[in-house]
């Protein structure tokens, strides 16, 4: 089994959650499983990095099909590649992490049956800085909620961007609906997740957000909520943001 490189520890990492999701690494590709919310926020999530990307750092596509050619993107807390793959369809040359090493084997194995180049990485966002990496986008994606310092992590971030680069994170607000939705209603009572799978104390609202990212003068984009429409049982983007949401961040040239 492939080991994680040995970075000292930092308050950017909580061993408990990394190795809650190491053992469900199997089931990353299955929509039914615990990742199956995943799943659901997909094309929504999707559809916002798309947008995003294109609007901040590609204005005049260049091609509709593989929009994102010669762009570099980190996707930081990849898990199965659930974003990393589709991103990878559009043309980006990307590059995963997860500190998990059985769910980056299971992402290499899966990125493998779609004929995809990915390189992922069982390592840590500080070994990339280390090595002076930096890329044009960098995605924090449901990461952010299972940190234990967050600015900490913001700060080791900014430093994979390249000048004029692009963050787009999400993650989850701390409000009573969140509370209620998030973790009651997804954990204890229609059991989407397993339970304790979040901290609500641990959650951030965008403006906690937006100011952290302003901590290491990142300038960060209003954000987007995506909701959930329990008559369709789908995902949709939203100016509620009142559970989940998405910003983007830019920095300065």
């Amino acid at each position: 089994m492939p080991q994680p490189d040995q970075h000292p520890p930092f308050a950017t990492l909580d061993a408990a959650e990394v190795a809650r999701f190491n053992a469900l690494a199997e089931q990353w590709w299955d929509p039914h499983g615990n990742f199956r919310p995943l799943h659901q926020i997909g094309p929504a999530r999707l559809a916002f990095i798309r947008d995003t990307i294109i609007e901040e750092l590609r204005p005049v596509e260049t091609s509709r099909l593989r929009p994102f050619d010669g762009l570099s993107v980190l996707d930081i807390g990849c898990g199965g590649g659930l974003v990393a793959e589709p991103l990878a369809r559009l043309g980006a040359k990307v590059s995963a992490i997860d500190p998990a090493p059985d769910t980056i084997a299971a992402a290499r194995n899966h990125a493998a049956t779609q004929g995809l180049a990915i390189d992922y990485r069982a390592t840590r966002a500080e070994t990339l800085v280390d090595a002076r990496e930096t890329f044009d986008v960098v995605l924090c994606l449901e990461v952010v909620e299972h940190l234990p310092d967050v600015a900490a992590f913001v700060k080791v971030v900014a430093g994979l961007m390249r000048p004029g680069g692009l963050l787009i994170a999400s993650t989850i607000n701390r409000t009573l609906k969140s509370y209620a939705l998030a973790i009651v209603g997804a954990e204890y009572v229609l059991r989407w997740l397993p339970v304790g799978t979040h901290q609500w104390n641990r959650f951030l609202t965008p403006d906690e957000l937006a100011a952290t990212f302003e901590g290491e003068k990142l300038m960060p984009r209003k954000p987007r909520g995506i909701v959930f429409d329990p008559f369709r049982d789908t995902w949709a983007l939203a100016d509620d943001t009142g559970v989940n949401y998405l910003m983007a961040a830019l920095k300065a040239d």
